[in-house]
């Protein structure tokens, strides 16, 4: 388990993560959504060991990170422009990760680039943007980490190749207790993998919770209600947290069980109405304007 307490760190007169707490649970995939500039890469690399952090805490395992080599074994950091050797291969990159980490697993190695159709003698500088992306995940994951923390790893990744490090994410959480850490400014790229989502803004934390805990309890209605002293009775009931007309047709995004808001809609007794799912995003658009952020302004 991760846990974060009262962290704070500053740049000369810039403060780049403010009184951040937050706690990342064992065998979950954890999605840290931001924009550019929100103190994602910051926060992974106090978390990896690179940065420490100026005031609060950071545990992993229940142990301090910083100048913790036994701690260091357990995680692998894949920044966002992994960094190689000039003229180095896949294999002699390999080796150089193996020297410094004691579990690297050579024949993962090999199979991951088999799989991924990687020549591992190939100079790693021919490789496309993407096939760099590739390479340094299957680097980390053969590192055998049991926290693996991405920055912006399935940017650059074509829709085929983000589902298969998908799998390769499932499968390892699966077999050996992986916890990924996943840090995007693209909700889209993180709905179909994330169990537990956090909203990084300004350096803050404005939310975390459980992904299927906040769908379970924000759902989204559409509805035609002809009599406008029901709607309003309705509307009075259902408080919702967005409402969106287009013509006599309303959409609300709503707190509460499908069936207390069900109840509730056909009392309006209403022409049309149906119940659907939220998407990732309009889930953070109705929590964080529920506490005063516009998340479209915060997300672009």
């Amino acid at each position: 388990m991760i846990q974060i307490q009262n962290l704070t760190k500053c740049f000369e007169n810039e403060t780049a993560l403010s009184d951040i707490t937050l706690t990342i649970p064992d065998g979950e995939v954890f999605g840290l959504i931001g924009t550019n500039g929100a103190g994602k890469s910051t926060l992974l690399r106090i978390l990896s060991g690179v940065l420490r952090q100026d005031e609060g805490s950071v545990r992993v395992d229940g142990e301090a990170v910083w100048e913790n080599e036994k701690v260091k074994q357990t995680i692998a950091f894949i920044p966002d422009e992994a960094y190689f050797f000039p003229n180095a291969t896949p294999r002699e990159m390999a080796a150089f990760f193996a020297a410094a980490r004691d579990a690297f697993d050579f024949e993962r190695f090999e199979d991951l680039t088999r799989r991924l159709k990687l020549d591992p003698a190939r100079p790693i500088r021919t490789f496309s943007k993407g096939m760099k992306k590739q390479l340094a995940v299957i680097l980390g994951l053969s590192t055998g980490a049991k926290y693996l923390l991405c920055d912006e790893t399935f940017d650059g990744l074509d829709p085929v190749m983000r589902q298969a490090v998908k799998s390769l994410f499932a499968g390892d959480m699966v077999e050996r207790g992986l916890t990924p850490v996943i840090a995007s400014h693209n909700l889209r790229e993180l709905e179909d993998i994330c169990d537990r989502v956090g909203l990084l803004h300004k350096g803050g934390i404005l939310l975390s919770e459980e992904l299927a805990g906040m769908k379970q309890k924000l759902h989204k209605i559409q509805c035609v209600i002809p009599d406008a002293e029901k709607e309003k009775e309705m509307l009075t009931a259902l408080s919702p947290l967005r409402t969106v007309r287009q013509g006599q047709l309303m959409m609300l995004t709503v707190r509460g069980t499908r069936e207390e808001l069900l109840r509730t809609v056909d009392a309006a007794e209403p022409v049309f109405s149906e119940i659907l799912p939220l998407s990732l995003e309009e889930i953070f658009i109705g929590e964080t304007e529920a506490i005063g952020y516009e998340v479209r302004d915060i997300l672009g």
